[in-house]
Order: structure tokens, then C-alpha cells, then sequence
């Protein structure tokens, strides 16, 4: 977040943050001060804002890095992971949720959010990492579990997600299209009123809303 110049930008410019500030969704203001600055935002906005681009990124960005970096500083690390899994309740709870938001990103949709960036070589640098990080989160956790695809022992979950995204891709595909009327200048008020409802959907579909 503070190491990565241009962070801020590709976050203001990707995701929904500003537009969620109008809507009614918590009982506080989203950001703590008149600022623009990632730590004045607060918690839900933050993860709400990442979710509606389909990347849930606050929910597993990082844990690939950090397996990779302890894996090849402890040879025989998975094994010892794969056996926190097994004996210890919160590991086995933190990895259950991760599974959960790997399953519910969606990279593609992702990349038409990231389309919204106006800087090329940013949204091209900041998202190839998200995208790579992902991956190396994705195969670091079914190494650990044990298992060929994400919610292997979920299948309710899984089916259900798979009932969910025909219903939920066409909002994120037409939340796009409005945010570019939306930030152009469009003052059609039916503009602001569908990235509303399509917020509000899409929060619905992915029954999470930060």
C-alpha cells in the first residue's frame, strides 16, 4: 500500500470508493478526515471497495509472498503448515476464509475495473502484481490443504457462487460503463442511480459487504 508508488491513485481510480461515500451503507463518514489518504479511510469502505471490483484483495493479498518466503527458508515448511492445519483451530479458520474470497475473485471481471486507471503502465504494473500474487496465494493454499481446486470441501459454496456470478458478472460489467459516463462529467442523475443499484447488487450477489 505505501511502498507501491502510484498505489493510491490505481485504488481511487479503480474501485467504487468514491462513489460509495454518497451511499447510506454504514453509520460513519468513509474516510475519518476530508483526505484521500489510504489511512484515513476507514475499515469497511476499504474492503467493501475491493470487493466490488470482484479482487476481495484485504482477504488473502500477501499470504502467497509470505508462504513462498518461508518455504525457502524451511525446506520441510509445508509439512509443518499442513500440520497447523490440522491441530490448530485459528490457522484452520483463517484458511477456510481465504479459500472463500480466492473463490469469490474474479480476475477478469478485476481487469475491466482496472481498464478504469488512466495511467497505462500503472494499471498494467499494479495489476500484473495483484494478479501474480493471487496465483502464487492460490497455489500456496491448496498445497497446504491438500487439495486440486479452491472450496474442494465446500461444494455448496461453490455451487452456489456458480449460481451467483451469471446474476452478478452483468453488474460489474455495467457498473464500469457508468462509472465512465459517471467520471466524465454525465449528469443523467439515472447514471448515479445505476452504479447505486449495481453497488448494491453486487454486494448482494457476494452476500459481504466489508
Amino acid at each position: 500500500v505505501y511502498e507501491t508508488p502510484g498505489f493510491t491513485t490505481y485504488f481511487r481510480q479503480s474501485t467504487v470508493v468514491s462513489e460509495i461515500a454518497s451511499l447510506n451503507i454504514g453509520s460513519r463518514p468513509a474516510s475519518r478526515k476530508a483526505s484521500d489518504r489510504i489511512e484515513d479511510l476507514r475499515a469497511i469502505p476499504w474492503v467493501f471497495s475491493w470487493a466490488q471490483c470482484r479482487l476481495m484483495l484485504p482477504g488473502w493479498f500477501g499470504f502467497g509472498s509470505a508462504v513462498d518466503g518461508y518455504l525457502q527458508a524451511n525446506p520441510d515448511g509445508l509439512a509443518t503448515l499442513r500440520r497447523m492445519l490440522k491441530s490448530w483451530p485459528f490457522f484452520r479458520t483463517l484458511l477456510s476464509n481465504m479459500d472463500m474470497v480466492l473463490a469469490k475473485t474474479d480476475l477478469a471481471i478485476a481487469s475491466r475495473y482496472a481498464e478504469l486507471v488512466s495511467d497505462a503502465a500503472l494499471r498494467e504494473r499494479i495489476f500484473s502484481r495483484i494478479k501474480a500474487e493471487w496465483e502464487l496465494t492460490r497455489k500456496h493454499l491448496l498445497a497446504i490443504e491438500e487439495q486440486d481446486e479452491l472450496l474442494a470441501d465446500n461444494a455448496m459454496l461453490r455451487n452456489s457462487l456458480k449460481l451467483r456470478a451469471p446474476y452478478m458478472d452483468p453488474l460489474n460489467h455495467l457498473q464500469v460503463e457508468l462509472l465512465k459516463r459517471y467520471r466524465a462529467g454525465e449528469t443523467d442523475e439515472r447514471v448515479a442511480r445505476g452504479i447505486h443499484l449495481a453497488i448494491n447488487g453486487i454486494a448482494s450477489g457476494l452476500r459481504n459487504s466489508g
